[in-house]
């Protein structure tokens, strides 16, 4: 009798679990992405935007490459892993995906070198309409757009990613509850139809943060096959993914991959879809730091 009280009593109750994805200490560690030739690419980033090539591997038996770069190290910054696979030389980037974010002290100094590099400006650099923040627009040779904000110093300057969703509430609510987010403003311009939530774990200027638009009456995006998905660390991906299943019962969404090491590197993770479809992927801490020591 007393054997079967503790084993009911093991499992965690739903505000137990709900409690621990808001105590845990997670990070956004990268958003993966596919290119049409990584060398291009790796030379554009560093040369156009100052990022750092921070490690590159080829895995010839599963016929892909990849690269991470960013600017600064994996274990304290936010960076991007870009992934070429084998013959593949063009994606489509999809109606859901917006932007990534580089913020910069001087933003018409960053397109100027941009345009001497020959990459394209898709806005000039200048004040925001009816605003005084100043950005531009570039984009790189996979048509990937970057959003160049002129702000103070930052220690991350990857600053953003921005995703469309279908219904904006609902999608603060999944990234509150399931990944422990922090809602950190919200804007509607009702001038020009659509709203913006920035979440993250911290303030907006100091490190990244997920941008989600909500544009008025737009429900459903294409994803496309060139963005693949956002990481962020856990300290436990076990309990993480307990509460990621709550959260999808009664927001949407679902579980991809249960949570368990990944065969070859032992690195933990779990994967899920939010309500509009988009991959987030949890990692155990723990193992991406001892991964990194690795490389």
């Amino acid at each position: 009798m007393s054997s079967a009280s503790a084993s009911e009593a093991e499992p965690l109750s739903s505000d137990k679990v709900l409690e621990w994805s808001l105590k845990d200490k997670k990070r956004l560690l990268h958003a993966v992405y596919r290119v049409g030739d990584l060398d291009r690419t790796i030379k554009f980033y560093t040369e156009c935007f100052g990022m750092n090539l921070l490690r590159k591997r080829d895995i010839p038996e599963e016929k892909y490459s990849n690269a991470f770069l960013g600017f600064g190290p994996e274990d304290s910054h936010f960076v991007v892993e870009l992934t070429y696979n084998y013959g593949v030389d063009k994606y489509d980037i999809g109606t859901g995906f917006g932007h990534f974010a580089i913020a910069t002290e001087d933003a018409y100094k960053f397109v100027e070198n941009v345009r001497e590099k020959g990459g394209k400006i898709t806005r000039e650099p200048g004040p925001v309409k009816g605003g005084t923040s100043v950005i531009a627009f570039v984009q790189d040779p996979d048509g990937y757009l970057f959003e160049i904000i002129q702000r103070g110093p930052t220690p991350e300057p990857l600053c953003q990613v921005m995703l469309r969703v279908g219904d904006l509430d609902r999608s603060i609510k999944f990234y509150e509850k399931a990944c422990g987010m922090k809602l950190l403003r919200k804007v509607d311009r009702p001038a020009h139809k659509y709203t913006i939530a920035m979440l993250g774990y911290a303030d907006e200027h100091d490190t990244t943060v997920l941008e989600l638009t909500y544009n008025y009456d737009v429900t459903e995006y294409t994803k496309g096959n060139a963005y693949a998905q956002v990481a962020i660390s856990t300290e436990d991906v076990y309990k993480s993914a307990e509460a990621v299943k709550l959260v999808t019962q009664e927001l949407g969404g679902k579980i991809t991959r249960q949570p368990g090491p990944i065969p070859g590197i032992n690195t933990k993770i779990t994967s899920f879809l939010d309500p509009d479809g988009w991959k987030v992927v949890l990692v155990d801490n723990t193992d991406f730091l001892k991964e990194l020591e690795l490389v």
